[in-house]
């Protein structure tokens, strides 16, 4: 894998994930769940990726807050979409990818909007780089942060990754 940013087919991951329409239609097939409770791209780089859940009806819980499960479902796709685009740029070697930790510490009540940002894209990329040169399986912990509006952290995750080189 190119460890340049202006790899191709990283940039056309960030054109189609940036695509409101067909993004959307994505999320709606492979993650209904997310799409249904409102998780949303806001903003994909090749460093960062920032995701929105709503506080809404379909997101909350009994104690008119946002499920954490949502809250999850957000910081997981933070990270995740990252390391999508990092696994794409791989090819011709085929790297798989999956979620085997997560720890989470909430710190208020999510009663809105709220933007979870991972800012650890460099060493996503360093690890699947590292997997797709070697065969050897990589495991990487990063973190997505909660904010609401005002800027007030309403969360972090560690989200662990396992990285393997598929024959």
């Amino acid at each position: 894998m190119e460890q340049s940013t202006s790899h191709p087919a990283v940039r056309s991951f960030i054109r189609f994930a940036g695509h409101p329409f067909k993004f959307s239609l994505y999320l709606l097939w492979k993650l209904p769940i997310a799409w249904l409770a409102g998780v949303r791209l806001q903003q994909l780089e090749e460093q960062q990726c920032t995701i929105v859940v709503p506080f809404k009806w379909l997101s909350q819980n009994p104690f008119r807050s946002t499920y954490f499960a949502c809250l999850a479902m957000a910081a997981e796709m933070s990270t995740g979409l990252m390391a999508m685009m990092y696994v794409r740029a791989a090819a011709p070697k085929r790297v798989s990818m999956l979620v085997t930790g997560m720890e989470a510490s909430f710190t208020k009540k999510a009663t809105g909007k709220t933007w979870f940002t991972c800012q650890d894209g460099a060493a996503i990329q360093a690890a699947i780089a590292r997997t797709a040169a070697s065969g050897e399986p990589e495991v990487l912990t990063v973190n997505s942060i909660g904010k609401s509006q005002d800027g007030t952290v309403i969360a972090s995750f560690a989200i662990t990754w396992s990285f393997k080189g598929k024959a």
